[in-house]
């Protein structure tokens, strides 16, 4: 919300996309978007995303503030492609138990399946939506940065808009780092295999759409709601393999890899 095994968080996917129309997305469309804590999470974290489109080619910069120090932050577009669907941001009305957090699973059925994985270098397909080791870090200060250019897959820019963006991992109780004091351990982690990891690592920290974004060409466009799944994203791996990364400022949790990565680095 830090392989080979089907999930989706993200699924959660942190996302935006920009529909242009049928014949693609104009050249160097820009946009702002707001990436805030719609889920009343609670996580004190906020960026500004910018998106800029050229075709199916992307460049997206995020900066942000009061993310879980010294800490990778899962990112994704999520979504879907399909014009007849519309996933958006979760609300705290998203959190059924009731226990004052929107997890990844009472939100995946609003913000829908990873689409695009911000990762720092490599895959950037839904394959790679827990590739920890690959996601940007927050520094001492808990300010996180993100720049990077990705080829998009055929026609998919002119439906940019049909996403939003979704970034994971909050510190629930003040310490710095992921543990589980505060919230216990990912349900959603956990449904995949993967033991010993936070909730607080998974957990959906802020989230943004393009409809409510600023650009130079104020974006349409119309939809109907469905339904998040598990499909299209493998994980697994890719927890063990950011689980040092997972820890925390200074943490000591013992995260072990549970089976073999099987994505681009």
């Amino acid at each position: 919300m830090r392989s080979t095994t089907k999930l989706a968080l993200a699924a959660p996917a942190t996302c935006a996309l920009i529909f242009a129309g049928a014949t693609g997305a104009s050249a160097d469309e820009a946009y702002t978007m707001s990436l805030v804590d719609t889920m009343g999470n609670n996580s004190g974290s906020k960026s500004t995303a910018q998106v800029t489109l050229n075709g199916d080619s992307m460049t997206i910069k995020i900066n942000g503030t009061g993310f879980t120090p010294n800490s990778p932050h899962a990112q994704h577009f999520h979504g879907s492609f399909s014009d007849d669907k519309d996933f958006t941001c979760p609300t705290s009305a998203a959190d059924a138990d009731g226990d004052g957090q929107v997890n990844v699973e009472e939100g995946l059925p609003m913000y829908g399946d990873v689409m695009i994985s911000l990762t720092t270098k490599g895959d950037t397909s839904p394959k790679s939506g827990l590739a920890v080791d690959r996601m940007p870090v927050a520094d001492a200060d808990g300010n996180l940065s993100y720049s990077r250019t990705i080829e998009l897959p055929e026609g998919a820019g002119a439906k940019l808009r049909n996403l939003h963006v979704v970034q994971h991992g909050l510190d629930a109780n003040g310490n710095d780092k992921y543990d589980m004091d505060a919230l216990g351990e990912s349900t959603f982690a956990k449904s995949l295999g993967v033991n010993g990891i936070p909730e607080e690592a998974t957990n959906p920290a802020t989230c943004g759409t393009i409809s409510g974004a600023s650009a130079g060409a104020a974006p349409t466009g119309g939809v109907e709601t469905g339904g998040g799944s598990s499909e299209g994203i493998e994980a697994k791996g890719s927890l063990g393999l950011g689980a040092l990364a997972l820890a925390g400022a200074g943490g000591l949790l013992a995260f072990r890899r549970r089976s073999t990565v099987n994505v681009e680095g």
